[in-house]
């Protein structure tokens, strides 16, 4: 259970307790003692960018608060190693035997992306950790069930038989629908070009976002097509841009699955909290909102002011060699005894490293990946490490 600072000094200074974690500042009995805990809640607020948590006692105050940024650049970050890779091996591919057969991960029965297995783990480990640090006993879990169709035609939500009776009912496809919609007539010639082939045009081009939904699409006839990708005529059209559902179906997995691993813990919903935290009348934040799901709407007291800011990062720097042909080795083992991401003190403050040098000079960041501009640029021998790189980069912010 938390104990006042004081009391944690004194224990320190007798000898009777040992600090097991710096953040947040964590202490381990040395001696055999009783049992003093009191029933401790654990709120939730699930995401898949951000994660909120915090702790509510049976008195109805907050003892932890905490907030996770999940890591979104895993796919990204595939696609330009694959990238990499076939390069390379397009270059060096005569000692090489095809190989084609061996994917067994990818038909591996209950498998998920690398992107929703992170995201999934990053919930396990919050969990996880605020569990080795407090009594736990008892666990909500805000999750949200969203349905796509409806995000993209709010309509359905009054009129049910849109479901089966979209816009693109009794039509092939989205273009036999647009063709139909302009009456096979070109929208800007309006037919003067006497070319009876026709064309449906994307007003926003894909290559810069825009949706393949019909607001997005437009007729035109072979002619006025080919002006406009020349640059002779443009459109005078609004389109629409490509809409993001990936966040809303990677929810849909995260509360599926965090239901099967997560058994014993309770489940609530978006509604409820939004209503309980206007109550409370607290401000729209991930940890206020784990707030409201551990507190169930109940007035609390904010026994700390401190936030727990977290966020996810790499096991580690796989890339040994930069250049056009790899010609450059990249030093991936510690500089100096430092490695990337490894917490230090610099002039009294906390930064996080985000580049070396190999001449001993390192690029200091804050917990946002902001790099801090320092002048002199920051030494090793004038900087000392508070904490060993992990799996997620942490820090306590103070917050009013």
């Amino acid at each position: 259970m938390p104990c006042q600072p004081v009391i944690a000094r004194l224990l320190l200074k007798q000898g009777k307790a040992k600090v097991i974690k710096r953040t947040p500042f964590t202490i381990k009995l040395l001696y055999q003692t009783t049992s003093y805990t009191q029933p401790l809640t654990l709120g939730i607020d699930t995401g898949s960018s951000k994660i909120g948590s915090a702790v509510v006692n049976d008195k109805n105050e907050v003892v932890y608060l905490s907030q996770v940024e999940v890591r979104n650049d895993i796919a990204d970050k595939m696609k330009q190693r694959a990238k990499y890779r076939r390069n390379r091996r397009y270059r060096k591919t005569r000692y090489r035997k095809a190989r084609w057969l061996n994917r067994k991960n990818s038909i591996k029965k209950d498998r998920f992306s690398p992107t929703m297995t992170s995201k999934i783990n990053s919930h396990l480990k919050e969990i996880k950790f605020v569990k080795s640090i407090l009594p736990i006993t008892n666990i909500i879990l805000e999750t949200a069930t969203f349905d796509p169709h409806a995000l993209k035609n709010p309509a359905v939500l009054y009129n049910k038989w849109l479901y089966q009776k979209g816009i693109n009912y009794g039509f092939a496809n989205t273009k036999a629908y647009v063709l139909n919609r302009d009456n096979y007539t070109c929208q800007y010639c309006k037919g003067k070009s006497k070319d009876s082939r026709l064309h449906v045009h994307h007003i926003i081009f894909r290559r810069n976002g825009g949706s393949d939904e019909q607001e997005n699409l437009i007729t035109l006839c072979k002619t006025c097509h080919d002006k406009l990708h020349e640059g002779k005529i443009s459109l005078k059209k609004n389109g629409k841009v490509k809409g993001q559902l990936k966040h809303a179906t990677q929810m849909n997995i995260i509360r599926q699955q965090l239901s099967k691993l997560v058994p014993e813990a309770e489940e609530t919903f978006g509604f409820i909290t939004k209503e309980h935290r206007q109550i409370m009348n607290l401000p729209k934040e991930h940890y206020y909102d784990a707030v409201a799901i551990a507190s169930q709407g109940n007035d609390v007291k904010f026994k700390t002011k401190n936030i727990i800011l977290k966020k996810c990062i790499p096991d580690g720097d796989y890339q040994q060699t930069k250049g056009v042909r790899s010609e450059q080795k990249i030093q991936t083992r510690k500089i100096q005894g430092f490695r990337k991401f490894d917490k230090v003190r610099y002039l009294s403050k906390e930064y996080f490293i985000k580049g070396r040098m190999s001449s001993g000079y390192a690029i200091l960041m804050d917990i946002e990946g902001n790099k801090v501009d320092l002048k002199p640029i920051p030494k090793f021998d004038k900087m000392k490490r508070i904490s060993a790189r992990k799996s997620w980069i942490i820090c306590e912010q103070f917050i009013s």
